[in-house]
């Protein structure tokens, strides 16, 4: 399978592609500087926070899928760069024709207003009483311009028409690759404060062939 990882080289994007590799599919990993990435993958450099469109309609030409784990490195000092990436990404998918693709959101994102939702649910309906009354209240106020960004992303994927899939983890780890997590269509997951990130790359991996998971939400945690 041909394969394009946007933010290739984030803490996401780095176990995308090599699992990709891994497996044997055909990858283009796209990054502001792409390095130190396995051989016999083509790399395309582009700063999404400011991207080259012809670049990245190169980069996403024929690709059977697109995985983005595109976000801030600093999420309190970086806002916008999700939803601008990826309405660059959406808009080269559009013009080469590219129908799939998958990104990365986060738990406390429900909740948040988009223009396109401006009056959401008040709690994701996964949330026990500890997320839903001290933890993600907590995490959207240290980082509501981040969600807010996030949120604005899911909403651009919405209006896309492309076959798109969310993918939202709660806090990310750098723990090994365990393979073993649990999933939610639409919700959050019930007690799951933490994953790593090599396994939600691992799912969203998965997700690619899984029809089901087209035009869904996918709350995902060990």
């Amino acid at each position: 399978m041909k394969l394009t990882v946007m933010a290739a080289t984030g803490g996401i994007g780095r176990h995308l592609v090599e699992q990709a590799v891994a497996a044997g599919h055909e990858v283009t990993a796209v990054a502001r500087r792409p390095r130190e990435l396995p051989p016999g993958v083509h790399t395309v450099a582009v700063d999404l926070a400011a991207p080259d469109m012809a670049a990245l309609g190169a980069a996403v030409r024929g690709a059977d899928a697109v995985l983005s784990g595109l976000g801030p490195r600093d999420p309190r000092a970086d806002a916008g760069v999700t939803s601008r990436g990826t309405g660059a990404i959406v808009a080269a998918m559009q013009a080469e024709h590219a129908r799939r693709i998958i990104i990365v959101s986060a738990a406390p994102v429900g909740p948040v207003p988009v223009p396109g939702q401006p009056a959401p649910p008040k709690h994701d309906p996964g949330d026990g009483f500890f997320m839903r009354h001290l933890f993600s209240r907590i995490a959207r106020r240290l980082y509501h311009e981040h969600y807010a960004d996030l949120a604005l992303a899911e909403q651009i994927l919405r209006e896309s028409g492309l076959e798109w899939t969310v993918s939202r983890p709660p806090q990310l780890t750098d723990k090994p690759l365990t393979g073993r997590y649990r999933v939610a269509f639409n919700r959050n997951i019930r007690g799951g404060f933490s994953v790593p990130r090599a396994d939600v790359a691992h799912h969203m991996l998965r997700m690619v062939d899984q029809p089901e998971t087209i035009k869904q939400v996918v709350g995902v945690a060990t």
